[in-house]
């Protein structure tokens, strides 16, 4: 399907209009309510800011730092160009436990391993995989991806989920979210305890420790990095703080964000895998660090994507987003983020996403370290008109208008027919139906009837 068809699609789903519009007010409220108690909000902010430019531009030290601490405390670090060789990486570390054979890998959500497409990679070897946060557990059992950085079933109603429950593990039918959480749990409690991998992603790794932060409201995140006998860490090159002062900065600004939280249900600093001694923890710990197009994206007008804290709330408050859902994006990051960062590491194929934007500047307001998001949109759209991706009728506008603008006769004769001929159309002063592709504007808003007389013709009328 073609972006605009899934538009569409998610456009006409009066479901999923229902939940995206529930989530987004409860989150946008949240959020509001949790940064007004927040003593010197805007100055955490600025500070948050700092930590992550801080960080970008001195990228190469801190991540020496980060991976020779890390190995200092017995954890293995592994460097991957590409997604390709970061699934080369894990393939190794499995096979090094089972030579000949299938493991269960019990998975904490990462949206590193979804970038990766982790899950087909390792069921196609032959292995389980199981998604052990609850949403990301509800969508794989439906064969979907994520709709959401930090809810990844926002687009599910909890019949969806009983019905769901209903055909996978014969539960009665039932609306209780406590018995529906009660069977997930009894399912996954399973996973834990057999799986020989798990595999997390990671919030924040600390240059100054070598640890690995990890934000969750589940139990399931402690569960998969401690359980297993080997934990696969898997972190973007860009994942970095420099030091614990650092981190508490951003973990009074991701939760606020991302779940309208003071503090999530667990922090977890991983430092190293267990030591002798110790009563639990795994044996190995193995830091994946991706770039999969990072460094390349730090030298460009795209670079200020990287300051990213995956909080979600910018997806929360697009007007775009809060309409069409995750899916409609068809890339792993969608919303205001997504759509600069999935050009911005995949390539062009996904440039159009930024042309699902109505440059508000709702995501800047609403960003916790101040991305700029829309110059962003605008550079991306530049890149796709550069490439030759506008559409051609689109071409020839351009062009037939850059033709009437460079003479003076051309554009005031074109003033004088436009307003002649909306003048003709126009009911109150405003057009509610334009020919096609113009009719994409107004199947949604109306359009302005241009003004009868121009500004120079008032002007000199008032002054003659």
């Amino acid at each position: 399907m073609t972006f605009p068809s899934r538009i569409h699609t998610a456009l006409n789903n009066p479901v999923l209009q229902f939940a995206l519009d529930r989530n987004a007010e409860r989150r946008i409220a949240g959020r509001n309510q949790r940064f007004a108690e927040l003593t010197a909000a805007e100055t955490i902010r600025d500070r948050g800011r700092a930590i992550r430019v801080e960080t970008l531009t001195h990228l190469d030290r801190y991540l020496e730092q980060f991976a020779a601490n890390v190995e200092s405390k017995g954890g293995q670090v592994h460097w991957a160009a590409d997604a390709e060789e970061a699934l080369q990486l894990i393939d190794q570390i499995i096979r090094a436990q089972t030579p000949a054979g299938s493991v269960t890998v019990a998975k904490s959500k990462s949206m590193i391993s979804e970038e990766l497409h982790l899950n087909h990679a390792l069921e196609a070897e032959g292995h389980r995989v199981v998604e052990t946060d609850l949403g990301e557990f509800i969508v794989q059992l439906r064969g979907e991806a994520p709709s959401h950085l930090i809810t990844p079933a926002v687009h599910l109603r909890r019949e969806d989920v009983s019905e769901l429950f209903q055909k996978q593990f014969n539960m009665p039918p039932t609306l209780d979210v406590a018995a529906m959480t009660a069977i997930a749990r009894a399912e996954l409690r399973r996973v834990f305890f057999d799986a020989q991998i798990g595999i997390s992603g990671v919030n924040f790794g600390v240059a100054e420790t070598g640890s690995l932060a990890l934000v969750t409201n589940e139990g399931n995140g402690r569960l998969c990095t401690t359980v297993p006998p080997v934990h696969i860490a898997l972190m973007g090159l860009e994942r970095l703080v420099p030091t614990l002062a650092d981190l508490e900065v951003l973990l009074r600004l991701l939760p606020r964000s991302a779940t309208a939280q003071k503090i999530t249900s667990y922090v977890s600093l991983l430092s190293g895998p267990r030591r002798p001694g110790e009563p639990d923890g795994p044996n190995e710990l193995h830091v994946i660090l991706l770039d999969n197009g990072r460094s390349r994206v730090l030298g460009s007008e795209l670079a200020e994507s990287l300051l990213c804290i995956r909080c979600g709330a910018c997806l929360n408050v697009c007007p775009v987003y809060r309409e069409i859902g995750g899916h409609a994006y068809h890339s792993t990051y969608g919303g205001p983020i997504g759509s600069v960062v999935s050009p911005a590491l995949f390539g062009t194929d996904f440039g159009e996403l930024a042309n699902a934007s109505t440059l508000c500047g709702a995501c800047r307001d609403i960003c916790p370290v101040r991305i700029d998001i829309p110059t962003m949109l605008l550079a991306v759209r530049g890149q796709q008109t550069e490439a030759g991706h506008s559409p051609a009728w689109l071409k020839f506008g351009i062009k037939l208008w850059a033709w009437t603008m460079a003479s003076t006769g051309r554009y005031q004769l074109a003033q004088k027919l436009a307003a002649f001929a909306t003048g003709l159309l126009a009911r109150r002063g405003w057009l509610h139906a334009l020919p096609p592709p113009l009719n994409a504007w107004t199947d949604r808003r109306d359009f302005p009837a241009f003004a009868s007389s121009t500004f120079r013709d008032r002007w000199k009328k008032k002054h003659s």
